[in-house]
Formats: C-alpha cells, sequence, structure tokens
C-alpha cells in the first residue's frame, strides 16, 4: 500500500487523478492523506468524487473514503474492466478530467470501450473540449490507441450540462519523440459565444488580430446553440506539421472582452516565439503518456507546478526516470527512460 501526501507539488486534483490512473495501470493499491489540502475548499469536491466513482467503476476496486469533502482515500484495484461506460459530474466541475483519469488504463485494457461523459466541457481550470480533441487525442493516436471524441452539448460554468462521448480501441503505447513543431500550417482563432452577444466575440476577434496579427479569414465566430446555460470561450489553434495546440480563454462576469482574448493571445505569443512543440499545458499530460510508454521525449517551455506534480506522482507507481534540461531561457528538453 503506497501512501501519498496529497498536499504536496500542486496541492490541488492532480495528484489525486494521476495516481488513479497509474493505480489502474499498475494495479498498484495506494492511500492519499491530505487530499486537495493546497486549496481553499480542499478534499474532494463533486468532480474530484465523480473521477474517483470512474476509476472504481473501470478498476473494480475496492475503495473507502469516496464521498464529498473527504481528505483521505484509500483505492485497492482489481482488474480493468473495458466495456460501455456513463459519468455524469452533476455540476460543472470538468468532465475532461474525469475522461483523463480512466483513459490511461483503458488504453490498454483487453477489448474496446466507449463512454459517455456529462458536466462541465469548457472550464477555467480544466482542459477544454476543443483542447483533448485537437491537441492530446491526435497524440495519444499516433502512439497506438484509437481514440475519438465527439462534443454533443457544450457546458460551462456555472451551469454545466455539457456531454460528449469517446470510444476506446486499445493498443499497445510506442514511444513518441517530439524535438520540433516543423512549419506553422493553419493559425485559427475562434470566440465561441452561448447565450452572450455577438459584439462581445467580435471584439474579442479583433483583439486577437491586433495582438498576435492574425487576418480576418483566420479568425470567426461560433454561436453554440445547445447549452445549457451562457458561456464564452476563445480558441486559438495552431497547427504546425508534428503538433497542433490550443489556447483558451473564458469569458466572465465584469472581464473586458478584449482583456480575455489579449489573455489567450499572450499565451500563444509565448509558444509561437519560443519554437518549441509542446506548450505548457499539454506538457504533463504528454509526460504521463510517455511514462507509460516506458520512452520519449520532446522540447517544452519552463515547467509549471503540474508537470513538477506529475514527476514526483510517477515514481511512486512507475520505474521510469524523467530527465529534465534547459536548452535556452524558455526551451526545456524532457525525455523518459
Amino acid at each position: 500500500m503506497i501512501r501519498i501526501d496529497g498536499s504536496k507539488g500542486e496541492g490541488g486534483g492532480q495528484v489525486l487523478r494521476t495516481s488513479l490512473a497509474l493505480s489502474l495501470v499498475t494495479g498498484t493499491p495506494f492511500q492519499m492523506v491530505n487530499i486537495r489540502a493546497g486549496r481553499s475548499k480542499p478534499g474532494l469536491l463533486r468532480q474530484h468524487l465523480t473521477a474517483v466513482k470512474a476509476a472504481e467503476a473501470v478498476g473494480e476496486a475496492e475503495v473507502t473514503g469516496a464521498e464529498l469533502h473527504s481528505k483521505e482515500l484509500t483505492f485497492r484495484p482489481r482488474t480493468v474492466k473495458p466495456g460501455d461506460y456513463h459519468f455524469a459530474v452533476g455540476t460543472a466541475g470538468s468532465a475532461t478530467l474525469v475522461l483523463q483519469t480512466v483513459l490511461p488504463a483503458l488504453l490498454s485494457a483487453s477489448g474496446p470501450s466507449t463512454l459517455v461523459l456529462e458536466g462541465g466541457t469548457h472550464n477555467p481550470a480544466a482542459p477544454p473540449f476543443d483542447f483533448l480533441a485537437k491537441s492530446y487525442l491526435p497524440l495519444v493516436r499516433r502512439m497506438g490507441p484509437e481514440v475519438e471524441a465527439a462534443l454533443e452539448r457544450p457546458g460551462f460554468f456555472p451551469a454545466g450540462g455539457g456531454k460528449f462521448s469517446v470510444s476506446v480501441l486499445p493498443a499497445p503505447l510506442k514511444p513518441l519523440h517530439l524535438p520540433e513543431r516543423g512549419q506553422v500550417v493553419r493559425r485559427q482563432a475562434t470566440a465561441m459565444i452561448a447565450q452572450v452577444p455577438y459584439d462581445v466575440a467580435k471584439r474579442e476577434l479583433e483583439a486577437v488580430g491586433r495582438k498576435l496579427g492574425w487576418y480576418p479569414d483566420e479568425r470567426r465566430v461560433e454561436e453554440l446553440k445547445r447549452s445549457v446555460g451562457p458561456g464564452n470561450v476563445v480558441s486559438l489553434e495552431v497547427e504546425s506539421e508534428h503538433v497542433t495546440e490550443v489556447f483558451t480563454a473564458f469569458g466572465e462576469r465584469g472581464v473586458r472582452a478584449e482583456d480575455v482574448a489579449e489573455s489567450a493571445a499572450e499565451e500563444a505569443r509565448v509558444y509561437l516565439e519560443s519554437g518549441v512543440p509542446v506548450g505548457e499545458h499539454l506538457c504533463d499530460q504528454l509526460m504521463l503518456l510517455l511514462a507509460l510508454a516506458r520512452g520519449g521525449s520532446f522540447r517544452t517551455l519552463p515547467l509549471d507546478g503540474h508537470a513538477r506534480t506529475q514527476i514526483e506522482t510517477f515514481v511512486h507507481f512507475l520505474d521510469v526516470k524523467v530527465e529534465v534540461e534547459q536548452l535556452s531561457t524558455h526551451a526545456f528538453e524532457v525525455r523518459v527512460d
């Protein structure tokens, strides 16, 4: 039984989700204390509890402490069971993070799986569905498994109500090397609005044009008709020869449309000027895939707390070595052996 202190590293939900994912893959039980101790509302919130319940179902696990606001959890997986699953957060909590908790295990399961997930699909503190579909899953497919995702209905904070489906055809994960991104072949700025005035999207796209110099035909408005509640997202997609990155910012009451857009544009600018293929948010998720593949490398921006937490969590479950080398002020190389 591995004992993990959830207050270490970034002190949030990531160490829990990564521990659940690696416990399922390796069959290693663990006990976690001080869950989300670094957050203003510590313990399991609804989305974290849904992730635990999802891992319990996929791993036919024995679990204690799986209740709202619990700060301790014991998780004993039995075997990874492929199948048809339906997981609903019940709030605007991130459904994409629930998926990322169980997907690593299903990638190497004994048969195919389908999942339907409900909750938040576009959350400020989580990977939005667009990032999942356009940036993350294409790399999963390059490593062997076939995974497809389809958005049925977007879900924004605070209403939630989003829904998407995922199909998984497992295969052994192969190492992946991403030393460069190659030439940029397409740029697309999208201002998504649901029950929000069109003028908001127009102002956001104009701000992106001023900040990044992207042309009018590289900017578009997408009106979402099936959203349960209002929402606004600026999504900047940079498709290169070897990788696609997606940068997002979320509109919120009291924040100028121009400020929302400039936040996403600044993140994209830093990425484009760095020359690296992997952005800050893709880094920690790709690192997990390479650890499961027992090899690979990529170049990225300076590692944030989430990426450092991933490395610290790996050592509990996997016999892998992660090396991080600084190549320049804005470029680092991550190698997994």
